[in-house]
């Protein structure tokens, strides 16, 4: 805190520290090089704009010099919004008006922790990847996620036969890779089978083969999936779209390990592994009798829940910081990360297309980036969902702002199950101060 004002400085500073955090406040722009020069673990400088000797601005261009990391909140009385203004373009954070309430003040140092917490997961994440927060190709270190690997450590080992629900793009192929990676059976083949892509006549073929002349086409015999899958694991993608005789004849092979090619009487035993995925409501159809019960009890010995991305938001960095990379070295290109007003936009979205969606966004960003950072310009997202461009709303900062903090706290409240305690813990701010937000934002 740098004010020539010692009430104020002390004042702002009780307010901090009974909030949590660390602060300090010297008098003038020279004590406050001096101490930012010896402690690098200053992360705000709160300054006013008018002092002696040193104004905000002259502060403002000497810090960015030492460490650019630090943000800058820039005070400034009523009437020199101008000057505000100048000093955001001199690379100032934000600004605040004097006099502000003390929630205000809060408010504005929130914002700024959370934001450089959003620009940081990048980086610093970036180098774990391999490690901390994955399994297999599945990235993640949200309470949900974590759930998931927990399961697939516990049923890899198993011969269980697996169905994993959730929304298209959500990673049910990557979870399925995973557990047969994992698995005794790993020397063996991975088999996919779409089943959503195929007519019943090419289904069954395509899963069990069919001998010369079994319909008009089979101009050769052909081996089916489930043979190709022997000893390995086979995937059925969209099991939801089979036919209920296809669905008989899964049925078998789930029963006997056995079936028999289409056009044939010669039955083929295997050896394989089921894991099956849908997107659909399977006891839904059970119920309107397009699904088989016995097959769906069959098929449901461990059933894997995939949760969307909007309900792991927290994510949401780590796996930006995945696609940057793999489609920075696709593209040949040097991205070093994100800009903050990108990642507040990428965790503020709701992903209807899930991880899909955001890899496809993130590659679109890398070949177009102009820049060593991703700028919400690089982003359609924030002009084709608000239908504005930011910084073109016409809006207040202040209010662009709470627009995006309410934003934030209901997304992290709905990724925890309106848990306050752990949505306070993952915001790192304390439970009263989430209360406060909830009241004044009317969540």
């Amino acid at each position: 805190m740098v004010d020539d004002d010692p009430a104020l400085g002390e004042m702002c500073t009780e307010l901090l520290k009974s909030k949590g955090y660390a602060a300090d406040a010297v008098t003038n722009g020279a004590d406050a090089i001096e101490r930012i020069s010896k402690d690098p673990e200053y992360a705000i400088v709160l300054t006013d704009f008018v002092m002696p000797e040193m104004d905000g601005i002259q502060l403002l261009s000497k810090i960015k010099q030492i460490n650019s990391a630090i943000d800058v909140i820039v005070m400034t009385s009523y009437g020199t919004v101008s000057s505000a203004v100048e000093a955001m373009k001199h690379g100032a954070s934000d600004y605040i008006t004097k006099p502000f309430k003390r929630d205000e003040l809060v408010l504005v140092i929130e914002k700024i922790l959370q934001m450089q917490r959003l620009e940081g997961e990048v980086d610093r994440l970036r180098s774990e990847l391999g490690e901390k927060y994955t399994f297999g190709n599945i990235i993640g270190e949200s309470p949900k996620i974590k759930k998931i690997y927990d399961i697939i450590s516990h049923v890899s080992g198993t011969e269980a036969n697996i169905l994993i629900q959730g929304e298209t793009g959500t990673g049910k192929e990557l979870v399925a890779k995973a557990i047969h990676y994992n698995s005794a059976r790993n020397n063996h083949r991975f088999v996919k089978v779409d089943c959503s892509s195929l007519t019943e006549t090419l289904l069954e073929s395509e899963l069990f083969g069919h001998e010369k002349g079994a319909f008009t086409g089979a101009t050769k015999d052909r081996v089916g999936r489930f043979r190709k899958a022997d000893h390995g694991t086979i995937f059925l993608d969209e099991i939801g779209n089979i036919s209920l005789a296809v669905q008989a004849k899964l049925l078998r092979v789930l029963q006997d390990s056995e079936f028999e090619a289409v056009g044939s009487d010669e039955s083929i035993k295997v050896d394989v592994r089921i894991i099956a995925a849908t997107n659909a409501d399977l006891e839904g159809c059970v119920e309107k009798g397009l699904f088989r019960s016995d097959l769906f009890y069959r098929l449901n010995v461990i059933r894997i829940f995939l949760p969307p991305l909007r309900e792991r938001t927290e994510d949401i960095p780590l796996l930006a910081a995945h696609f940057l990379a793999i489609h920075n070295k696709k593209n040949r290109k040097t991205v070093e990360g994100f800009s903050r007003d990108t990642l507040n936009i990428l965790t503020s979205y709701a992903w209807p297309g899930n991880i899909r969606e955001l890899e496809n966004v993130i590659e679109r960003a890398v070949i177009l980036c102009k820049k060593n950072r991703i700028t919400p310009e690089d982003v359609p997202l924030y002009q084709e969902k608000m239908g504005t461009r930011p910084g073109l709303s016409g809006k207040p900062l202040q209010e662009l702002l709470e627009q995006t903090e309410r934003q934030i706290i209901i997304n992290t409240l709905e990724a925890n199950d309106a848990d306050k305690e752990k949505t306070a813990k993952i915001l790192k701010i304390s439970r009263a101060s989430l209360y406060n937000k909830l009241n004044k934002y009317k969540i």
